[in-house]
């Protein structure tokens, strides 16, 4: 990393934590150098980066200030789902909305993956590169499921870092995370099964129930703090829950993030009941703050919860490589594995290896991880100039989703339709609940990396909206 993007990611976190406050002034260019070390011009590029995000303002003849809090859009309230079980059926809306991903004419507001600009891919390439040409043919056979020992042993070292140790035996690579969590719900439930959900919940999650013959239940769920512990204690005192899917940590598509003590308390009480957890923690190393939340896992003792993640939504979305720490169901979860698909692509596990232990990852994270701070500082001001009257919208402290409740008149997938005739996709709140109870809501992708292309299709989004309000949402 460059001394100035050092720089910036260190203002960044004080921004983030509170140590500068919206309005604070900053150390003057020559105060920062003589302080740092470094020279005025590498502040400049600092300054100048922070401010291109959205974090800081430069004042007339008064230097750089603290940009005014974004978040004055209010947040939605906590979701009210029915408490009964519901089929599901939402793979329909899910391929049209997969299909607009592939359109690069469209700005991707509705896609579940940043900017693919955003990652290093000719680092990688040169680790592919070397991987191949360094590969031993056995390994190609040597390393079916569980996958690359040096790989997996990499992946426990990240572990470590967040405070917390697994056993590396325990850990599966997977073709991405879907795999990781499709394997999981596999060897924990049996068609006809309940399983417990947030509301809203990632469609993915609802797309493999229903491609299991499962059913699902929605449990209370915040935008800032996630799962309702409390709530779902009493569905489970009413209902025969096999297992549950939660995210812990940046939930896709509300950007919540669970409290420590509500993970605890999540934890604790499924082990009361042994009911597996399946947690979703693909947006881990994407938070905002100074400090990587710990994953409900790390309060596992008796092997019950299956972490699954990937790196696709932080480094390399098309190598396809997840894992799963899958405890107590490692050894049935390798061999389902080894019945499905035998193995993750050994190339990409080969070059994923070389790649972390250059030791560049946690330096693109920085790098990324600003990016979508100040995207999201540029997403949160636009949807409280261009939008209706009423907008409510979530204020996530990681990841790169905006949960966005409309005016009750305004139908998302009217909306969604009417922008993609004007080049901007949207992921309307349908897809993300069983009963498509969420009509008048909206998830935006603000993983751009053009963050005026973003503000400039959010103005586009808003003033669709509006029209929309004032004709009544006609289709």
């Amino acid at each position: 990393m460059k001394r100035y993007e050092q720089l910036a990611g260190d203002i960044a976190e004080s921004i983030a934590n509170g140590t500068l406050p919206p309005g604070a002034r900053l150390p003057s260019v020559r105060q920062t150098s003589d302080s740092r070390g470094v020279s005025p011009s590498t502040v400049f590029q600092a300054y100048y980066l922070l401010e291109g995000r959205g974090l800081i303002q430069a004042r007339p003849r008064s230097g750089y200030y603290v940009a005014a809090a974004t978040a004055t859009v209010p947040e939605p309230e906590s979701s009210r789902p029915s408490g009964e079980q519901q089929d599901v059926e939402v793979s329909e809306l899910v391929f049209q909305l997969l299909e607009h991903m592939r359109d690069r004419d469209l700005v991707p507001l509705g896609s579940a993956f940043p900017d693919p600009s955003l990652f290093p891919l000719d680092r990688l390439a040169m680790a592919q590169s070397k991987a191949m040409r360094h590969l031993d043919p056995w390994r190609t056979v040597e390393h079916l499921s569980p996958g690359n020992p040096e790989l997996r042993r990499q992946i426990t070292l990240r572990y470590l870092a967040t405070a917390f140790a697994i056993d590396a035996n325990e850990l599966v690579i997977t073709n991405g995370a879907m795999e990781a969590l499709n394997l999981s719900l596999e060897v924990v439930t049996k068609p006809g099964d309940l399983v417990a959900v947030e509301s809203p919940t990632f469609y993915g999650a609802l797309q493999a129930l229903e491609r299991l013959n499962l059913r699902a239940i929605e449990v209370p769920t915040h935008p800032r703090t996630g799962v309702d512990v409390s709530a779902l204690a009493a569905i489970l005192e009413r209902h025969p829950v096999k297992a549950c899917w939660f995210m812990p940590n940046f939930q896709n598509p509300l950007g919540s993030l669970m409290p420590d003590e509500a993970k605890q308390a999540l934890v604790r009480l499924l082990s009361k009941r042994q009911i597996p957890l399946i947690e979703d923690d693909v947006y881990g190393d994407l938070y905002f703050g100074t400090h990587k939340p710990r994953p409900a896992k790390a309060w596992d003792t008796e092997g019950l919860v299956l972490h699954c993640s990937s790196f696709s939504k932080t480094l390399a979305p098309g190598y396809r490589i997840g894992w799963v720490a899958a405890g107590r169901f490692s050894a049935t979860l390798a061999r389902r594995k080894l019945m499905s698909s035998l193995t993750a692509a050994i190339p990409s596990q080969e070059a994923l290896s070389r790649y972390l232990q250059q030791g560049s990852y946690d330096r693109h994270l920085r790098r990324l991880r600003l990016t979508l701070q100040g995207n999201r500082a540029v997403a949160l001001r636009s949807i409280g100039q261009h939008f209706p009257a009423g907008t409510r919208a979530s204020p996530p402290e990681g990841g790169y989703f905006l949960w966005i409740e409309l005016p009750t008149r305004i139908d998302a997938l009217a909306l969604h339709r009417l922008a993609l005739a004007h080049h901007v996709s949207s992921a309307p709140g349908h897809l993300f609940s069983a009963d498509h109870r969420f009509r008048h809501h909206l998830r935006i992708n603000f993983g751009q990396a053009d963050s005026a292309q973003l503000d400039a299709a959010l103005k586009q989004l808003g003033k669709l909206a509006n029209s929309l309000a004032q004709r009544g949402s006609a289709p």
